[in-house]
């Protein structure tokens, strides 16, 4: 657990991918606000043909010892299988997800593959478009790159902001030398730290 101010960030392991010989892990991110319990993104959780050259082993969150209930607000920061597929555990709660994401992934785009996690009964998704001040000193913002519509969660802190990235980027290596939209984004921000969904620990500024 990382306490930022009043606001504590938590990741869950759900899920490790087989990946170019190893494994990869597959996180999701609790944020603790004062005014809200919300969870990033939500894994899988079960098994897909889509998905079996990725060999998932999956540790769905309804099979751990967390509280669905406590959750109140859904963020997707983009809708590939491994971070949509518990969309359907918050069945009636707000899903925010960027509104070009959700167009895409109704699209016939191929990196979409499983539509019925995307549209799994009695999810409720809230179209945003672009920035949104979702609680106070907690905001969505667009980082395009691994998919046009990918966004990140952003806290403001007393110090520097941290982020949820999500797949920002894959690896810390992607946040060194960004590239693309999203992470040239990320970096402007001037962060203290990020959380992706890939990594272990959180990315941190390379220090001079």
């Amino acid at each position: 657990m990382n306490a930022y101010t009043s606001v504590t960030i938590t990741p869950i392991l759900v899920a490790d991918l087989f990946v170019e010989g190893e494994r990869m892990p597959v996180y999701v991110h609790v944020i603790d606000h004062p005014d809200a319990r919300i969870l990033v993104d939500t894994g899988m959780t079960e098994l897909h043909p889509a998905v079996a050259e990725l060999n998932p082993r999956l540790y769905p969150l309804n099979k751990q010892d967390f509280d669905l209930t406590g959750i109140d607000i859904v963020v997707n920061t983009h809708l590939h299988a491994d971070h949509c597929g518990g969309n359907h555990l918050f069945a009636g709660k707000p899903i925010y997800v960027q509104r070009r994401e959700l167009d895409d992934a109704h699209s016939d785009e191929d990196e979409y593959p499983i539509r019925d996690w995307v549209d799994a009964p009695g999810v409720r998704y809230v179209p945003v478009d672009g920035e949104l001040d979702l609680l106070s000193g907690l905001r969505l913002v667009p980082a395009p790159g691994h998919t046009a519509g990918m966004q990140v969660v952003v806290i403001e802190t007393s110090g520097r902001p941290v982020v949820v990235g999500g797949d920002v980027a894959v690896w810390f290596g992607e946040l060194d030398e960004p590239q693309t939209e999203g992470q040239l984004r990320v970096r402007a921000l001037d962060p203290e730290l990020v959380w992706l969904a890939h990594e272990h620990e959180p990315w941190r500024p390379r220090t001079t």
